[in-house]
């Protein structure tokens, strides 16, 4: 066995395929794919807005084997191919946001498999980008869930609560369930942050809240809106994926951002300013 051999031998490189389609992936991306033995990809933890798998495959010149959510949590199969191979694990956005994929990768290291990241765009600084508001006054990421029978999780009140209390911006990521064809809108979302306040009654959200929409970032045409919740949850905002934003205490560049980049009306940010 020589040098180059040992090199491709081993190895497990996360390679994130960006926010949109296939045209999102890094050139290191691409060339890690066009060297390695093997290729597995989820989506399950997100949704690329176009993925046309046949012709990634030929570009690549090898076939993508995509895996249930069972089978990336259990990760046998991905640890077993990279133990002696080249293995490519290819994940919608960045591939260390979701905590699965942390997880695999720690495994990897324990059993002595070389781990590389390739990073690439991800929703957590995209959003803010497209809104124009500064990302370092995010405060905790939350998640609204469908509710299923008994089961409404309001967790994602309190920590937009608490994010509210410091002055912080909450990034509100939208439930995804890809076997039942199911994506959250934001619609949805509002409706259920509403729900949450009729239940928990900290005067948190009103008809009159502002909130923030972004609808498939990546995208040629993304749709980015700012105004009332009252506004908001009656538009059409098109395919998923949707994305939340609640913001914090806006500085008057972000306000001005907003109604550039967001159509935030300018009697709206009149009355933000004044707050």
């Amino acid at each position: 066995m020589n040098g180059c051999e040992k090199m491709v031998k081993g190895r497990l490189v996360f390679v994130g395929l960006g926010l949109y389609d296939e045209a999102d992936v890094s050139l290191k991306g691409l060339r890690e794919l066009k060297q390695c033995d093997e290729v597995f990809a989820e989506f399950y933890t997100t949704k690329l807005g176009q993925f046309d798998k046949k012709a990634f495959e030929k570009l690549i010149g090898k076939k993508i084997e995509v895996l249930s959510r069972e089978e990336t949590e259990k990760g046998d199969r991905i640890i077993d191919a990279a133990v002696q191979n080249h293995v490519v694990f290819l994940t919608g956005g960045d591939p260390m946001i979701a905590t699965t994929h942390v997880d695999l990768r720690l495994r990897a290291m324990k059993q002595g498999i070389t781990t590389k990241i390739i990073h690439s765009s991800s929703i957590v600084t995209a959003v803010p980008g497209l809104l124009g508001l500064q990302n370092y006054k995010f405060g905790r990421t939350t998640t609204l869930a469908f509710g299923e029978k008994e089961y409404f999780p309001t967790s994602p009140y309190t920590v937009i609560y608490n994010n509210k209390e410091m002055g912080l911006h909450t990034l509100v990521l939208l439930d995804i369930q890809v076997e039942k064809n199911r994506y959250m809108t934001a619609n949805e979302g509002l409706e259920l942050l509403l729900k949450m306040e009729d239940t928990l009654r900290k005067c948190l959200f009103t008809d009159d809240t502002i909130a923030c929409v972004v609808a498939r970032a990546g995208a040629p045409d993304p749709v980015v809106a700012a105004n009332t919740i009252n506004v908001l949850r009656k538009k059409d905002f098109g395919p998923p994926l949707h994305t939340l934003v609640i913001p914090g205490n806006l500085h008057f560049m972000e306000v001005e951002a907003l109604e550039l980049c967001a159509g935030l009306p300018p009697e709206v940010g009149k009355k933000i300013q004044k707050l």
